[in-house]
């Protein structure tokens, strides 16, 4: 007869596809019944952080939501960073673990549920009798909140037989935010009378209009209004017209776009939470731009918004562009300045004054060789500047940074693992330093294994946590701590498989040039081990910089 755990199992697999995770005692029969029982996909991981993270990078390259699995205890211990990340960036995603007996705590057990909810996630704990029902429901709330869920099994329930699966609803999941009331319809019609005489009017979008699907309606409303646009960092891609865009703002953006955005009379906001980030520190718009947000939060979320929509991105702006209707301006603005020129960023050296790498060279060299196709994965520090800046992607989902919402590092090697599941014909490239590659070794190989000729990792290696070298060394603290003896990452590859090479000149990326012209099938993950100068700073960081000095 089937246990608990194969309730669980069988119920999951229904919905969910894909699982990752580490093997332990309390999770031993839930894993037994996903191979056994169900044509879920299990791939291991090496540490129990992985597990997490591979499921978000799942869902943020697919939209499908997917699966993680630990042990307790120790192992559910080793997911809170990542289930934190995942709560801050709002991923959906069930998190199966072991728990405590029902008969209470072992010395090895802990209080998970009160840890879950320290950093934002609720558990739900499954019984003998209503196992399939609250897996449909914890999938339910990850699904509707947009947020990661616990599910979990405890110890001397894991095993005990439940009879026959019984049949479960499907989730329930919540119908698009319509914009409703006077206020909203006021406002909508409030923004639409900003757009149709505004000079230089201006389109920002973010990730929630990515997942709201509104590229297509934001599209036709820039087209008719004759708006410039830009996105967030998470949103990139999601207008269609690219020779109208800005790029990314923020401290990822070109200075000439930046300048751009600074002249716009009428910006609206479009699924994106305007962070310290995305608005420059508060100088994004111009004080005498009129600023305009629509989004599912129950407030504005920048104290320059002047009037607030809550509505899904793209519902607003299908009525938006009724509203606007047929007639486009007779000189749109956009067709009076040189976007692309707007966008150009430094080329940088090809060598800096210490005689290392310079990374702007570096990652433009990079962008002429990668494959079209790519996915590229973050783990976070200083070397986020380079690929937002120089390594443009096609959609919102073929650029995500796993770690960011959450100031962690250490989450990139996973990433790797959860993206070439979600989009197995396309080349997963992950860009990570040396700190937060290092914290995360472990998955090294289990990226290695997921991805193979698919993957390709660039360490930005400067011997040093960079970031905290720029903030704290530049302010004369020691610098001992910040920094890290030169790894060998090329030698750490090819320890699991990986082609490793050290990359001291741009014509040792002549291998990248010649990789991407091999069969996929045959060629192994290339690991480029960038040997560069610290003394390079992005711009991003010398914004942070001048904000805390």
């Amino acid at each position: 007869m089937p246990t608990v755990s194969a309730h669980v199992a069988l119920t999951l697999a229904q919905h969910i596809d894909a699982v990752f995770g580490v093997m332990g005692n309390g999770n031993a029969y839930f894993l037994d019944a996903i191979e056994t029982q169900t044509d879920a996909v299990f791939t291991a991981v090496r540490h129990e952080q992985g597990a997490v993270v591979a499921a978000d990078a799942h869902f943020r390259a697919s939209g499908r939501i997917a699966a993680g699995t630990s042990t307790y205890g120790a192992g559910f211990t080793n997911t809170l960073t990542a289930l934190a990340e995942a709560v801050q960036a709002h991923v959906p995603l069930v998190l199966v673990v072991g728990d405590e007996p029902t008969s209470g705590p072992r010395p090895w057990d802990v209080d998970q549920i009160a840890l879950a909810s320290a950093v934002g996630a609720r558990t739900y704990t499954v019984g003998r009798a209503d196992a399939a029902a609250t897996t449909v429901i914890a999938i339910e709330h990850a699904l509707t909140y947009r947020v990661p869920v616990v599910l979990a099994i405890p110890y001397d329930v894991a095993a005990l037989e439940a009879g026959a699966v019984p049949e479960a609803p499907a989730p329930r999941l919540p119908a698009p935010l319509a914009p409703r009331g006077e206020f909203a319809e006021g406002t909508l019609g409030e923004i639409a009378a900003a757009l149709a005489g505004a000079s230089r009017p201006f389109l920002l979008a973010g990730r929630g209009a990515w997942l709201a699907g509104a590229g297509e309606a934001l599209g036709e409303l820039a087209r008719l209004t004759g708006a410039l646009t830009a996105s967030s960092a998470l949103g990139r891609g999601v207008f269609p017209e690219s020779q109208y865009d800005l790029g990314v703002t923020g401290g990822f953006g070109a200075d000439g776009s930046m300048e751009l955005v600074r002249t716009a009379d009428v910006a609206v906001v479009f699924g994106a939470s305007l962070n310290q980030f995305t608005m420059r520190f508060g100088e994004l718009f111009a004080p005498g731009t009129r600023v305009f947000q629509i989004d599912i939060a129950p407030a504005a979320t920048h104290p320059h918004v002047g009037g607030f929509v809550r509505a899904d991105a793209r519902l607003a702006a299908e009525e938006l562009v009724t509203r606007v209707g047929s007639a486009s301006p007779s000189a749109p603005w956009r067709e009076t300045v040189d976007v692309a020129a707007a966008r150009t960023y430094d080329e940088g050296d090809d060598l800096a004054a210490d005689g290392r790498l310079d990374p702007r060279s570096a990652a433009r060299r990079i962008a002429e060789l990668l494959p079209s196709d790519r996915v590229v994965v973050s783990d976070g520090g200083h070397f986020i500047g380079w690929a937002n800046m120089y390594w443009p992607v096609a959609a919102p989902d073929r650029m995500m940074m796993v770690g960011t919402a959450f100031q962690s590092i250490g989450q990139g090697w996973p990433s790797v693992v959860g993206a070439a599941l979600a989009r197995r014909e396309s080349t997963v490239v992950l860009t990570s330093g040396d700190g937060g590659g290092l914290m995360a070794i472990a998955d090294l190989e289990s990226a290695v294994r997921a991805a193979q000729g698919r993957g390709i990792a660039v360490i930005w290696n400067d011997a040093a946590y960079g970031a905290e070298v720029n903030l704290y060394g530049l302010k004369g603290l020691a610098e001992g701590p910040m920094r890290i003896p030169e790894v060998d990452f090329a030698a750490f590859g090819a320890a699991v498989g990986a082609e490793g090479v050290v990359v001291k000149t741009l014509a040792d990326l002549d291998r990248l040039a010649a990789w991407a012209q091999e069969d996929a099938t045959t060629r192994r993950f290339l690991l480029l081990d960038l040997r560069i100068s610290g003394d390079v700073i992005a711009p991003y960081q010398q914004e942070i910089i001048r904000v805390n000095s």
